[in-house]
This record gives C-alpha cells, structure tokens and sequence, in this order.
C-alpha cells in the first residue's frame, strides 16, 4: 500500500499535472470504485480542482463548494498520467483496460485510476464539507508535524508491539509495512518491544529515525522522479535497509536480514543491529520446527 512518501510524490505530480485545471469528465469504468452516493459523482464533472491535501493514505482532490473526492488507493491501487501528445507523436503506452478503474479526463490529458488483482479495494469517496471529510480520518498524528512529546503520547496510548503501533493509523498517520521495518532498523529497536517497555533514549531514538527516514524518503523520490508522474509506486525499493530484503546483507553490518511472517504481511528486520542477535520467532516456522527453532542468529 503506497505510504507516506509516496501519497506525498502523487501529491507533488498532481499539483503540477492537473492543479487549477477543470475536470472535464470522470469515466468509472469499475462498478465496484465508487462508495458513496451523496453528493452525486456527476457534481464534480467540469469543476476545477483547487488543490490536493491527503487524510492518511488517501489522496484528497479539493474542488470548491466544500466538495471532496477522496481515493483510496489501498494495496494495488495507483494512478497513471497521460498527457495528449501532438499530432503524429507516438502516444504513450496505456494501461491495461482490465486493471482501470476510472478514468478522470482534462482538456490536456488523462489520469487513469488503475488497481491490479481481482479484489477491487481501491475507491472513491465524493463528500461535502470538513466534517465529512474529517470523519475519513483514522486520527493518528502527523510523523512529520508533531513533537516528541505528541509522538511519545500517541504511541503509548496502548501498549502494542513498535511495528503494530507504528502501522496503527489511529496511533500515526500514514506508515505501513514498508516504512514501518525502515524506522525500526534506523532506530535499531526490535520490531517486537512494546512501547510501554522503551527507556527515554530509545524514546529519542524512535522519533528521530521516524522523522528523518521518511523525509530522507520524500525528498528521495522526489528527487528520482524528477518532474514526471510517479510510475514506478511499490513497497520494495531500491536503497532500502530491510524491507523486502530477505537473507540479503543488513548494510550496516552485513548480517542477513531476517523477517517474520503473519496473515497477509511480513516483518524484516537484522538481528544483529535491532535484536542483539536474538531470532523472533516466526510462527509458522516456529510451529512447524517446534524447540528445533533457532534462538540466535548463526554467526560463521
């Protein structure tokens, strides 16, 4: 699910795309994309888009009239722009017509509303008026807007594992699994500590490596896009420490990165620079081999 760094970049490419510009028509080609009724979706069809704002991992398009139309992008949700080309051009590849949900159309050109799989949780959402708009919002705080104080009290409001409590959206806006294992490395905790259990320094810690790994990755991407639309929105990254790097050398220590397998999402994490070596359990694995479960990380 694209987090916080990368709603921020479709927030930078939107403004610059189609920011001030009148939506000419939306086109949903998905009966499943849109979740509300009132207002009706035809209201916005040629008003003009006065800005973009996001609500967690939702994109906000503000229209006037208080009117809001809210995407959640969920797993496999993403957007796609393409621009009309001169006559003559050679038009860019579009995306497959099975994967698009909606299409949003302006006078010079067109944004594609895409989700890939067959199980449809990406949406729209029109509705009218900041209440409305507010009751969208899990409530957790802003990583990059709050103190340390703010932070502390957020994330000790229940005593979670850190990697729960940093995924939490009503604990703290916008981390997901991804950003969730990259904070952890850089703070060198265990994904496992409860927050209750964290000292004053490890409090420290945590706050730093959150605010400095996602700015460090907002400007990154910025960077990478370099004025064009984000194509390329994916969880696994190039340059990340631990995420998606399974038995790969930790670039800090050069020990294999480990990861923990639950439901539908994994944790990863190096035992050597977050754990003091230690092997979390991981439950299938554990269950299966019982006290054969290795304890610490195997060191030649």
């Amino acid at each position: 699910m694209p987090e916080l760094p990368d709603v921020s970049l479709y927030l930078e490419a939107l403004t610059r795309e189609v920011g001030g510009r009148p939506l000419r028509d939306l086109k949903l080609l998905s009966p499943f994309v849109l979740r509300s009724v009132d207002p009706p979706i035809g209201i916005i069809r040629g008003a003009t888009i006065h800005g973009f704002a996001r609500v967690g991992k939702r994109l906000v398009f503000e229209f006037g009239d208080e009117l809001f139309l809210v995407v959640h992008l969920m797993i496999a949700g993403r957007l796609k722009w393409r621009p009309n080309v001169a006559a003559g051009s050679k038009p860019p590849a579009l995306p497959a017509s099975k994967l698009t949900l909606a299409i949003f159309e302006f006078d010079h050109g067109r944004l594609y509303f895409t989700e890939a799989g067959s199980k449809k949780r990406a949406s729209l959402q029109l509705v009218r008026g900041t209440a409305a708009l507010k009751s969208l919002d899990p409530g957790g705080i802003e990583p990059l807007e709050t103190s340390f104080a703010e932070f502390r009290d957020a994330l000790t409001r229940e005593n979670h594992t850190l990697k729960r409590a940093l995924t939490d959206p009503h604990l703290i806006s916008g981390i997901g699994n991804a950003y969730s294992d990259e904070i952890l490395h850089a703070a060198r905790l265990s994904p496992l500590k409860l927050t209750r259990s964290l000292t004053d320094e490890e409090w420290t810690r945590l706050h730093g490596a959150t605010r400095t790994t996602l700015t460090d990755w907002v400007d990154r991407l910025s960077r990478e896009a370099a004025g064009s639309f984000p194509e390329k929105v994916t969880a696994f990254r190039e340059g990340m420490a631990v995420h998606g790097r399974f038995k790969e050398p930790c670039p800090v220590c050069g020990s294999p990165v480990q990861r923990i397998v639950y439901a539908d999402n994994e944790c990863n994490y190096c035992a050597t620079c977050q754990t003091g070596g230690r092997l979390l359990a991981d439950r299938s694995l554990s269950r299966l081999l019982k006290d054969a479960w290795p304890r610490r990380l195997e060191t030649p």
